[in-house]
């Protein structure tokens, strides 16, 4: 097992990222809304129940994007009880592991205050839409609140920014691969991507 804290990693290459750069994402209306599509195909067909459980997820998250709920870990739990099909997800209370062990995720008594700070900047107008919910993805993926889950409830994090400024990706599943905390050149390709999936319209 790894001893680097890929957390902090992440805190490192998130300061040090040119978010302010991304390219702009433009409205243009969805022909389709991708996350749908996506649960519905290859999910779906993988795992009935879990495509179910998402599509409700991913309802509630447009529905709290509508009334523009400030994102905040109650929000993002409220979204997981329906993904995991749980009554209770608390914030997680150890340290985590994900890929095999190569990367650990640590926990202070700061983590959770950490976490909720970063969720808020993401309505940070000085920073261009794409970057912020690039940001609040990989922000999901390595604080790693949930000791399940954490994949999705970053795309359902990502899926919510947008929404709330009237953008839906016509597709997803380019966003479904594996990130890294210390990958500083990743990071700003996940805005790119955005906005060239947005781009995409068939």
């Amino acid at each position: 097992m790894t001893a680097t804290d890929s957390l902090s990693v992440w805190l490192r290459v998130r300061r040090e990222a040119d978010w302010q750069h991304a390219p702009v994402l433009q409205r243009i209306p969805p022909a389709s809304d991708g996350f749908r599509t996506w649960c519905e195909g290859p999910v779906r067909r993988r795992d009935p129940v879990r495509a179910q459980r998402l599509l409700a997820a991913h309802t509630l998250a447009r529905a709290d994007a509508a009334r523009r709920t400030p994102l905040n870990f109650a929000l993002l739990a409220d979204w997981q009880r329906e993904v995991l099909g749980e009554t209770e997800v608390p914030f997680r209370v150890n340290g985590a592991y994900a890929k095999d062990g190569r990367e650990r995720y640590g926990l202070t008594p700061h983590t959770q205050t950490d976490f909720a700070s970063c969720l808020r900047e993401s309505t940070d107008s000085d920073i261009p839409l794409a970057a912020r919910a690039a940001r609040a993805y990989l922000d999901v993926a390595f604080f790693h609140p949930f000791t399940d889950g954490n994949a999705r409830a970053a795309l359902l994090t990502l899926v919510h920014i947008l929404a709330r400024e009237d953008i839906v990706l016509p597709e997803v599943g380019p966003l479904q691969t594996t990130r890294y905390a210390d990958d500083l050149a990743g990071a700003a390709d996940l805005a790119t991507l955005i906005v060239a999936l947005n781009r995409h319209r068939h």
